[in-house]
């Protein structure tokens, strides 16, 4: 395994493969690595020949300064469990790296960029579209793996990639989650393990509005049902409870087929996100 700080470095050595033509697959993280990391890695290591993970705390996607300087980073463990995995790179570039001036390129995601994680986090898509198409441009990788836990980021950027005529395929991973149901998140990190108790409370509200869509169809009474649970946990402070349709994010006002409930919600100071998709 070999890291990269700088892009150059990164992208001539990414040449030779290109040349031979290998594979290359793209797992951008932010760090602070954990199995639900893991999974996304693995499936690059099985789909593609050689697998680049991106380490890089991205500042413009944080609309919050205090959850960005809270955010947990970790970059020896990080290196330890990339080489364990069987990454061929890593690059993880600095602030001046990625941003040597400050950006001017924006990205509007109309429509389902403008609700649930657009709406709370103003700004927050535009950033995580301007250094995924970085990423993207800097790499040049055949596939990019996302994870299905963050389900609206990755619906937006098979759109970019889509919009901008990207020649890549975006690929979604399916959840990890705790014996609890709570899924796999770098942020979890900060939850104590009271918290954690807690924080379960927003996997047992998606189950209970995914048994409601499957029993009746009817997606008021979800909603209602799923917001009563979490309600009923002081410690649980919900943003949004939304069920839209999977591939076009549009809010659902019957259930039919194929849905995605999707749940917002703070526990203490932690903001953590979630969905079930059926």
């Amino acid at each position: 395994m070999e890291v990269f700080n700088e892009i150059a470095g990164l992208k001539k050595q990414l040449g030779t493969h290109r040349s031979n033509k290998q594979s290359i697959g793209l797992v951008p993280t932010m760090g602070y690595l954990h199995e639900g990391h893991a999974k996304l890695l693995e499936a690059s290591i099985k789909k593609t020949d050689i697998t680049v993970c991106s380490i890089f705390v991205n500042p413009v996607q944080f609309n919050n300064p205090e959850d960005l300087e809270n955010y947990p980073q970790s970059i020896v463990q990080d290196l330890k469990m990339l080489e364990h995995l069987g990454v061929d790179y890593v690059f993880c570039p600095s602030g001046d790296e990625m941003y040597p001036l400050k950006p001017v390129v924006l990205f509007e995601f109309e429509n389902i960029g403008n609700i649930m994680e657009g709406q709370w986090r103003p700004g927050h898509f535009s950033g995580v579209g301007l250094i995924v198409s970085k990423l993207l441009n800097i790499v040049q990788p055949d596939m990019a793996f996302f994870g299905e836990k963050d389900l609206q980021q990755l619906i937006l950027m098979k759109r970019m990639v889509l919009d901008l005529n990207m020649d890549v395929n975006i690929v979604g991973v399916p959840t990890l989650r705790e014996e609890s149901g709570l899924a796999l998140s770098s942020r979890n990190a900060r939850l104590s393990d009271e918290e954690k108790k807690y924080a379960a409370t927003i996997f047992k509200a998606l189950s209970m509005a995914k048994a409601i869509l499957m029993h009746s169809g009817d997606i008021q009474n979800a909603k209602e049902e799923a917001r009563k649970i979490l309600d009923g946990v002081a410690e649980v402070e919900p943003e949004y409870i939304e069920i839209v349709d999977p591939e076009s994010f549009e809010k659902l006002s019957a259930f039919q087929s194929s849905a995605a409930i999707c749940i917002a919600a703070k526990v203490g100071s932690v903001r953590l996100i979630d969905n079930i998709i059926i």
